[in-house]
């Protein structure tokens, strides 16, 4: 029998830490009322417990409040604190989002089922904190963690709150999808699981699941030249969300790799942390989680997103390094590396996109290893030929706290996968080992004719071991919300 089973609700509240000039305890709105409420005894609780709470950690008591038997402090930080230019991230959101987080997996892990949430002065965020630090994927497993609800304490601006929760349930559908084995998110079944995710919104929402045959009338030959390696047939998931009362509004065109497992094909990948490969669909993942949550948030613009889905695998008919495939716009490719597959399947995907003659096109994947040792796990990569582009996105990822980092597209890396002995482009840099991250953008950019277009390499930060408090160690399901903050955002035109 769970401990609290018995118990209708529990609470978190947030501490900042003491300011020099403030002897008295500095605590939030919604915990000054709490503590109000029952004479001043969590104040009291709070300086003989122990030093004063750090950011990020908290302490739990019990017995304060005959409607909430256990009541957890979580330390915020310093108040008052906002966007750092440095760190290039809100610092006042990060830390309740991990204050939040701390605080519901400590009531999670006393089999509490439901808690109050101090908004902490912003309900967004509390909500973000609070549904991103609760998730654990254990699908497949017999114990599983008890599911906690969180809703806020006190007074709170529900709209935010809701508008938090949203963007927590959309980074946990990437991250579902992200996580789930590659038996069982096949790409006809991740296919499926969107259809059903946005079955919701079917009045404004239309589900496009092309099937072989039409990728094979579309001459996507460098994406059916990955798929062709795998017994399961490739699908391009194509999704259009009208969100717009002006249905002529052109609209935002995302595109995301949708490897559901990468072997790495002939050019096989070593063993070790192969198993990771079941994510490599993460730019996928995070697409179609964006337009399900912009459909979810009722966004006044018009979105499509596109995920070429396969495996690749070794057979008998895979690619092999040095075969030639034709792209969707006629440009041949050499495949000197079959594992450098991602940017095959995105280059017939970024052809398509360009059908819609879209306001800004901006295509996701978990491209490169090079980017992790360029960047690790502190931001994804971007690799745009749009300085209104970029702005916009890096003011997105400012808000979220999912950060980006702009990186080089010099025709010095053109040149790179251009001189090729027997196509018009080679699938790797010459130098295989300089600027792999930066050539590989190169190579999509030959893709491209849209003057607003962003590629994201999202490879670094595809996992979280410690690195983000408020997420479990697993798949990140980043950066979901940069992508949901970025559509938010959306002038009608850009400038």
């Amino acid at each position: 029998m769970p401990l609290f089973t018995h118990i209708m609700s529990l609470t978190i509240l947030g501490v900042y830490e003491k300011q020099p000039d403030n002897e008295g305890m500095c605590l939030t709105e919604a915990a000054a009322a709490f503590d109000r409420s029952i004479s001043g005894k969590l104040s009291e609780m709070l300086t003989i417990s122990g030093p004063p709470l750090k950011k990020g950690k908290s302490r739990i008591f019990f017995g304060l409040h005959q409607d909430f038997p256990s009541v957890v402090v979580v330390g915020l930080g310093k108040s008052g604190t906002g966007v750092c230019g440095k760190e290039n991230w809100d610092n006042c959101k990060e830390s309740i989002r991990a204050a939040v987080s701390a605080g519901c997996r400590q009531l999670q892990d006393l089999e509490v089922a439901h808690v109050e949430v101090d908004p902490c002065g912003d309900g967004q965020s509390a909500a973000e904190g609070a549904v991103l630090g609760l998730f654990e994927y254990d699908e497949f497993k017999t114990k599983k963690k008890v599911r906690v609800t969180a809703q806020p304490y006190g007074s709170v601006d529900s709209a935010a709150w809701q508008k938090g929760v949203l963007y927590g349930d959309g980074q946990n559908l990437a991250r579902q999808l992200m996580e789930a084995p590659a038996n069982h998110i096949t790409p006809t079944a991740f296919a499926n699981t969107i259809e059903q995710k946005l079955s919701p919104f079917a009045h404004n929402v239309a589900v496009h699941k092309r099937p072989q045959s039409w990728i094979e009338s579309e001459q996507m030959g460098a994406f059916l030249s990955v798929s062709k390696g795998s017994e399961e047939p490739p699908v391009f998931l194509e999704l259009h969300y009208k969100g717009s009362l002006d249905s002529a509004q052109p609209p935002l065109v995302l595109v995301g790799k949708g490897i559901t497992f990468d072997s790495g094909g002939i050019s096989l990948k070593p063993s070790s942390g192969m198993d990771a490969m079941r994510a490599d669909m993460g730019g996928a993942a995070t697409v179609c989680a964006a337009l399900v949550t912009a459909a979810a948030l009722k966004l006044p613009i018009n979105i499509i997103g596109l995920a070429p889905l396969c495996e690749n695998m070794p057979s008998g008919k895979a690619n092999k390094p040095g075969d030639v495939v034709r792209a969707k716009n006629g440009k041949t490719i050499q495949v000197d590396n079959t594992d450098a597959e991602g940017r095959l399947v995105l280059a017939d995907a970024l052809c398509y996109a360009h059908s819609f003659k879209p306001r800004a096109i901006i295509n996701a994947a978990t491209l490169t290893g090079a980017v992790d040792v360029a960047l690790g796990s502190a931001a994804a990569g971007v690799f745009t030929n749009s300085d209104w582009l970029w702005e916009r996105l890096q003011k997105a990822s400012i808000i979220t706290g999912d950060r980006v980092w702009r990186m080089p597209l010099f025709q010095h890396y053109t040149k790179q996968i251009t001189e090729c002995a027997l196509a018009d482009l080679n699938n790797v840099g010459k130098y295989s080992r300089s600027g792999g991250a930066c050539t590989a953008a190169a190579f999509l950019r030959e893709f491209v004719t849209a003057d607003h277009w962003a590629h994201l390499d999202i490879a670094g930060v595809m996992t979280n071991k410690d690195e983000i408090p408020y997420l479990r160690k697993g798949m990140s399901g980043r950066p979901t919300r940069t992508l949901v903050e970025f559509a938010v955002g959306l002038k009608v035109k850009p400038v």
